[in-house]
């Protein structure tokens, strides 16, 4: 960015925190130049502990201090929040939304005519630098302002510009994969303990396979039948393991899981 921005977040949790951090490690912002909106005390009081930045009570405050603002609410208070800042929402301002299932067309129909808006689909790891997180521009977003996105997303992790139509598959995928990935691990973790291994010992293996072989995947571009291939020699344990993974349909399973969570997203962005 060719010069400094000062950001506000509407809704000062877990996300927003870790999204702040992440923009100030990345030497994008200063703590001075955040600022966090929350009705709740508790909040408030971890951001600026964890930030040292600025806190409000009243989003109003956020929007006269900010011109990027993040709307890092839950969807259901989202409405709310943009009905209070309606009213001095300017030119001046771009609203990046993190807000889940909330459409580009909805959040700038909650604005002023003209509104420059963002939608983010992020995920949790963001909240340890490791996110996957993907964006799309509203109607009256600028290439700047995308970059601006884009800039500040790659702070906490991969960041890809995608078609809005796209973001529920990228809920579905990216925004729930975590979720799967932690029942992933916990079943390595218990088929550990069940074959003798401590569980400490079980679930670190299991974590730290997971990471090792995430590593392998985008390090060395190589697709993962063939990564699995390299695992797998002839009459081997791997493609015993390998084998009762087809029988229980692990691929088609987790295949449908993406598609349910797609459409749970798509239903929820029409409410």
């Amino acid at each position: 960015m060719a010069a400094k921005l000062n950001i506000g977040f509407l809704g000062a949790g877990k996300m927003a925190t870790a999204l702040a951090k992440g923009f100030v490690r990345a030497e994008i912002v200063l703590p001075r130049e955040i600022i966090a909106g929350d009705p709740h005390e508790v909040a408030r009081k971890h951001f600026a502990a964890e930030l040292g930045s600025k806190v409000a009570t009243t989003n109003r405050e956020v929007a006269r201090f900010a011109r990027v603002l993040i709307l890092a609410t839950k969807p259901d208070q989202a409405p709310a929040a943009l009905a209070e800042i309606r009213a001095i929402f300017s030119e001046d301002h771009l609203l990046i939304s993190i807000a889940a299932g909330i459409s580009n067309a909805r959040l700038e129909g909650a604005l002023p005519l003209g509104a420059r808006v963002i939608r983010v689909m992020p995920n949790t790891p963001a909240l340890v630098g490791a996110g996957a997180s993907a964006f799309a521009p509203g109607t009256n977003a600028t290439a700047a302002d995308g970059a601006i996105a884009a800039k500040l997303l790659s702070a906490v992790g991969a960041v890809f510009q995608v078609k809005e139509s796209l973001l529920d598959a990228v809920t579905g995928l990216s925004g729930s994969g975590p979720a799967y990935v932690y029942q992933f691990i916990e079943a390595l973790s218990d088929g550990g303990v069940a074959s003798g291994l401590p569980r400490d010992v079980a679930t670190r293996l299991a974590a730290q396979t997971v990471l090792g072989a995430a590593k392998m995947v985008l390090e060395t571009g190589q697709h993962p039948g063939a990564l699995k291939d390299q695992v797998t020699s002839p009459g081997g344990t791997t493609i015993e393991g390998l084998h009762e993974l087809e029988k229980g349909q692990l691929r088609a399973t987790v295949m449908n899981a993406v598609r349910a969570a797609t459409e749970k997203s798509k239903k929820l962005g029409q409410g």
